[in-house]
């Protein structure tokens, strides 16, 4: 199987949480490959006169789902939402100041992700999809879930950065 965690970054990752990436992964591409399939049909349903409306609501959902689990992802695997250029090039204290605070800017993020997600989620049952009648919380349930990922996985990378630096280092092997 291949390994998601590269090497470089280990230091900062649990392994624990290596599983949870791994099904994010592949419940995002679930989503981006729903998507586009929806996408085609309404495109073709629509082009033959016939078009089934349901699947905007369909495309709707698989991309809201999609871009909130993309989300998640990223912040685990610092793919963006990072200031990198800027601390690549820092080293000792100043690294560690920059790295640690641009990661509590991201958890602060992500638990605003939780809480307003939340309350908009519940609000949600209040407003309906149409043509479906579904609550139009079901569209809004990835954002809190986002929050609390894009949260534990600031938190996982600010604590394994404390006790083993932010910087790689390839003479020695990180455990976590």
């Amino acid at each position: 199987m291949t390994q998601l965690v590269s090497r470089t970054d280990r230091h900062l990752k649990w392994r624990a949480l290596d599983g949870l990436e791994r099904g994010l992964m592949i419940a995002g591409g679930i989503c981006l490959a729903c998507f586009t399939t929806s996408v085609f049909f309404d495109v073709l349903t629509r082009e033959l006169g016939a078009p089934w409306l349901w699947l905007q609501e369909v495309t709707s959902a698989f991309f809201t789902y999609g871009i909130f689990i993309g989300t998640a992802v990223a912040t685990r695997r610092q793919d963006h939402l990072q200031l990198s250029a800027l601390t690549e090039m820092m080293t000792g204290r100043a690294r560690v100041i920059f790295e640690t605070l641009n990661r509590v800017v991201i958890g602060l993020i992500g638990l605003s992700m939780t809480i307003f997600g939340w309350q908009n989620f519940l609000q949600g049952f209040h407003s309906f999809r149409m043509p479906s009648m579904t609550p139009i919380a079901y569209l809004y349930w990835p954002i809190p879930a986002c929050g609390l990922l894009v949260l534990l996985f600031s938190v996982e990378q600010i604590v394994n950065g404390l006790k083993n630096g932010y910087e790689h280092h390839r003479s020695r092997v990180h455990g976590s």
